[in-house]
């Protein structure tokens, strides 16, 4: 009986280690799932005359900062300000135009290694923002109703 006893007290112990092991690599996951985006980026498939950028920091791990805009020669001629933000265990992509005050909110539906997709189906344009990166290079997919525009990003040097 004492032997059953210490292979049952031996068993749950480990089986509580390894549960806390476990717990501690997906929080770790869950903190570093959107460090991919970090840095400098350059839109390849701008139209001409045209210089799409977006650069991305980390401020906390349940926070990070974007910052998109185009220039057309010298002159910004469009920018939006991202934040993927975590409140209460749940992740959201909030977009703010320049000169608007609110955002717009866009809950994040899916996340993924590398990846992730979030939607607002009450917002106009677009309902679908899909990020995912392949090795050097980030695109971004916004979707809504029949209209789809790509994003082709390289990390600048």
């Amino acid at each position: 009986m004492k032997q059953i006893l210490l292979l049952l007290t031996i068993t749950l112990a480990l089986y509580s280690c390894n549960a806390q092991k476990e717990s501690k690599k997906e929080t770790e996951v869950v903190e570093q799932k959107f460090d991919w985006l970090l840095g400098n980026w350059i839109r390849t498939n701008e139209k001409e005359n045209k210089q799409t950028y977006e650069r991305w920091e980390k401020k906390s791990d349940a926070e990070y900062i974007g910052l998109g805009f185009t220039m057309l020669n010298k002159d910004t001629i469009w920018q939006e300000d991202v934040k993927l933000i975590n409140l209460n265990n749940s992740w959201s992509f909030n977009v703010t135009g320049k000169g608007e005050t609110t955002t717009t909110d866009f809950k994040l539906i899916e996340i993924g290694t590398g990846s992730f997709t979030c939607e607002n189906q009450a917002n106009e344009f677009p309902k679908i923002i899909r990020y995912t990166i392949k090795g050097d290079s980030l695109h971004a997919k916004i979707t809504g109703g029949d209209m789809e525009i790509l994003f082709d990003f390289v990390k600048e040097k």
